[in-house]
């Protein structure tokens, strides 16, 4: 689950850690008021920000930095709702509903911080590198070595020794060192006490004046960790989603939109991407990831199914199923069912293998409607790619 902006940085301010001065707003007037606020309490200028879930903002003219009232509402007329592209956002764009409006620092130097898992390591990792300011992505692809790493011991956590030498690693000034140290274990008391899958700080600035502020904070959550968490399930923007997607999580299946236009249906993540992957090898594309799990019902497939026809560039729907939780003669029996109750006229093709496959394969058979079943994922593959493009 991803959140704002906005929503991260009063998280943080919430454990200690040192943020701007800044309020979020929804109109004009409220940004406007914001803005008025912050030059009455001596801010020399305002950043006006866009609030979306994309990284990139201020490459697509999301953010600006205002040095008076008069240019503080030029920039909140440009950004309130404007269709915001980014590198993240895809062509498409995403619209502003919100703005962050922000006092601005006296910038002395841009770093990075930021606390991910290391699969590979099975720990996390406090990474910390003196290009703030950049993606960090082309800071590990161009230099790996300007990315400073602290493995996490989760029997003892975070310590404040692994803190200072990240400290010492950026050059900060030994009149920042204790302050920094306080700020990354306030970062990483965060991370834990949130159940957080990603924590970035980009840029973690330091002032004229010795001091150190979160400039830019992403934060993403585990949604398997959301039950424990009611406060900051309740952060959640759907707005901010694709509406498919949402709709998929109302039944607990596991989608996600892709550009394709043929539609799986598959039980468990490794054959989905499997899936997706014979289907372009095919010469197909993938309309989609969809997971319906091992224990799906009847409801979710014909949720399933709904959500995959919403889809107006799907032209088939390939389900491979691979009986075990899941008995294949109840996967058919819901296929069924879920295809005469939404009147479903495209091509179905199934490749099916499992517990009880012969009964489900009867079930199709008797059920009157058109199902093209392959022998192998490959045949399957193949016959729906065919039925995508015109094919029989």
């Amino acid at each position: 689950m991803k959140i704002h902006e906005y929503q991260a940085k009063d998280i943080l301010a919430k454990h200690g850690v040192a943020v701007p001065r800044g309020e979020v707003a929804n109109t004009l007037d409220e940004a406007l008021d914001v803005a008025k606020k912050l030059f009455a309490n001596g801010a020399s200028g305002v950043v006006v920000k866009a609030q979306i879930h994309a990284g990139g903002r201020g490459k697509g003219g999301g953010v600006k930095v205002a040095k008076n009232i008069q240019d503080a509402e030029t920039y909140i007329k440009q950004i309130l709702g404007m269709q915001l592209i980014t590198h993240q956002t895809g062509p498409q764009g995403q619209k502003v509903s919100r703005l962050l409006i922000e006092e601005t620092a006296a910038i002395d130097r841009e770093l990075y911080l930021g606390i991910v898992l290391d699969r590979a390591a099975a720990k996390l990792v406090f990474m910390a590198s003196k290009a703030g300011g950049m993606e960090i992505e082309e800071v590990a692809a161009k230099d790996p070595k300007a990315i400073h790493k602290a493995y996490i011991d989760p029997a003892v956590g975070f310590q404040p020794y692994q803190a200072r030498q990240l400290a010492f690693a950026l050059g900060l000034k030994p009149t920042q060192i204790n302050q920094a140290v306080k700020f990354m274990l306030g970062l990483y008391k965060v991370y834990i006490d949130t159940d957080a899958s990603l924590l970035e700080i980009n840029p973690f600035i330091t002032t004229k004046d010795d001091q150190l502020f979160a400039l830019d904070c992403k934060i993403n959550f585990d949604d398997n960790a959301m039950f424990r968490h009611k406060e900051l399930k309740e952060l959640r923007d759907v707005a901010e989603e694709d509406p498919l997607e949402v709709e998929a999580s109302k039944y607990a299946l596991n989608y996600i939109k892709l550009d394709g236009n043929i539609a799986c249906m598959v039980n468990g993540a490794g054959l989905a991407m499997a899936t997706m992957d014979i289907i372009q090898y095919a010469g197909g594309s993938p309309a989609n990831f969809l997971d319906v799990g091992g224990g799906a019902n009847q409801q979710q497939i014909e949720a399933a199914f709904a959500i995959l026809l919403a889809d107006k560039n799907v032209q088939a729907i390939f389900i491979n199923i691979f009986g075990g939780i899941l008995r294949v003669d109840v996967l058919a029996t819901a296929v069924v069912a879920a295809a005469k109750n939404l009147n479903v006229t495209l091509p179905i093709v199934l490749r099916l293998e499992g517990t009880n496959v012969e009964e489900g394969r009867k079930i199709l058979e008797e059920s009157g409607l058109k199902f093209a079943v392959g022998a192998t994922m490959k045949d399957a593959a193949d016959i729906v790619v065919a039925a995508a493009k015109g094919g029989k």
